[in-house]
């Protein structure tokens, strides 16, 4: 029996790297395995923050990919000042405070002219294209995976030129995402956005989205069905790894301003001046893309003499540093509007083996989950006590060799498992 098609049009795919690839990359993966045949719509020539040839090797060679050029305005920003461009392309954003004028020119002109986001450009000639693609191929399914939002244009279109079944995924929210309020956006670009976000949620036949508030976000907007999907992890082929010799807490991800936890550098400096022996244990490890204003702040509080910026590492790299970091840091922005990210990380640390050691706003959906696999601990940005006492009693278990995780309930967040759901939601709709 010939496996069902589905079209899946998604801007990030290998070699770009960074967690907005993961999702998409391990879903066509496992979709074979439940008889459904993927085709990926992905750009031919894009302009990806973070790049990482490894993950080329995770794709099946089965697996159909359809190219098409793409113009992208950080072509040409980039000869303006490349560094500003890739951050910003990658969701960094200085803090509101420090933005030089450049700075603001360049946020304005991608709130304000390119709208949703900069991949505007990509969304006529892929409707063209993709429109003669699925007509040939007798292709009636269809799924869009934003950010970048501009991608869901495209599906829109093609629901509303073939009326194909089509399933908008949102692996973050759009008018609520932490970074929406920085673009310094006009009235008129505030509102547009609202209108073609609410097209989109009240056209797609079905909304896949990461977490319940995300789920709740919409359901005040749309009455179509919301499927709440979770990221999750898939299982690695990592050598068991020997643990750090320090007291290593790890942060692997982006580090964005908005993000700089002070309840965290303060609760180490204390315990550094409280605890004899703290200091000479103690590693604080940045993995990834890490804002100035971040590593200022570590200097601020005399941290940096402990601090390990590794950068930018590949995947596989970075699973090694989970499997063999002490503690694994996770942080969200303080705010009513992120409590609905669920960081495409936190899966793979549930699976470390390391206890994590979380902070964010209130109502997190994460720390529901984090508090259910028994996988770590939950702070708000109120709970410094909390917090100080928690990374005590985490560096006692160290010191007697005795720290890890015991997560529990973890099997559901698998990728393979997550396919299946994926899965059984597709063969409604063909």
């Amino acid at each position: 029996m010939e496996n069902k098609k589905v079209l899946i049009i998604t801007y990030y795919w290998p070699p770009a790297g960074g967690p907005g690839v993961q999702r998409w990359l391990k879903f066509v993966k496992y979709l074979p395995d439940f008889a459904i045949q993927p085709i990926v719509y992905i750009p031919e020539n894009p302009t990806y923050p973070i790049v990482d040839e490894n993950l080329m090797k995770e794709v099946s060679v089965n697996t159909t990919i359809l190219r098409n050029q793409i113009f992208e305005p950080y072509q040409l920003a980039s000869f303006l000042s490349k560094n500003k461009t890739k951050k910003i392309s990658s969701g960094i954003i200085p803090n509101q405070k420090k933005q030089s004028f450049l700075d603001k020119t360049f946020l304005w002109i991608r709130g304000n002219l390119f709208i949703p986001d900069a991949r505007v450009f990509w969304v006529k000639p892929s409707i063209s294209f993709l429109e003669k693609y699925i007509i040939e191929n007798n292709i009636n399914t269809i799924i869009t995976s934003g950010p970048p939002h501009s991608l869901h244009l495209i599906g829109l279109e093609l629901k509303q030129k073939l009326n194909v079944k089509w399933l908008a995924d949102f692996r973050d929210p759009w008018t609520t995402i932490g970074y929406h309020k920085s673009l310094r956006l006009s009235n008129f670009a505030a509102k547009k956005h609202k209108a073609l976000e609410r097209q989109v949620l009240n056209t797609a036949d079905t909304i896949i989205v990461t977490s319940k508030s995300t789920k709740t976000e919409f359901e005040a907007i749309t009455t179509k069905p919301i499927v709440v999907i979770t990221n999750g992890y898939d299982t690695e082929q990592v050598e068991k790894q020997k643990l750090d010799f320090k007291f290593s807490l790890a942060h692997i991800g982006s580090f964005l301003s908005e993000r700089n936890p002070l309840i965290l550098w303060e609760s180490l400096i204390e315990l550094i001046n409280e605890i004899p022996d703290f200091k000479s244990h103690l590693e604080i490890k940045l993995i990834g893309a890490v804002s100035q204003e971040v590593l200022e702040t570590i200097t601020k509080y005399k941290l940096d003499h402990y601090l390990s910026n590794l950068g930018y590492v590949s995947h596989n790299e970075a699973i090694v540093h989970q499997r063999k970091s002490q503690v694994l840091v996770l942080i969200e922005i303080d705010s009513q509007d992120t409590k609905s990210i669920i960081p495409g990380k936190l899966f793979e640390y549930m699976v470390s083996g390391r206890p994590i050691i979380a902070i964010g706003p209130k109502d997190s959906d994460f720390a529901e989950i984090i508090q259910n696999t028994n996988t770590g601990a939950f702070f708000k940005y109120s709970e410094k006590l909390k917090l100080k006492n928690v990374i005590l009693d985490f560096y006692k278990q160290f010191l007697e060799g005795k720290l890890q995780s015991n997560g529990v309930g973890l099997q559901k967040y698998s990728r393979k498992s997550l396919t299946e759901e994926l899965a059984q939601l597709l063969n409604s709709t063909f």
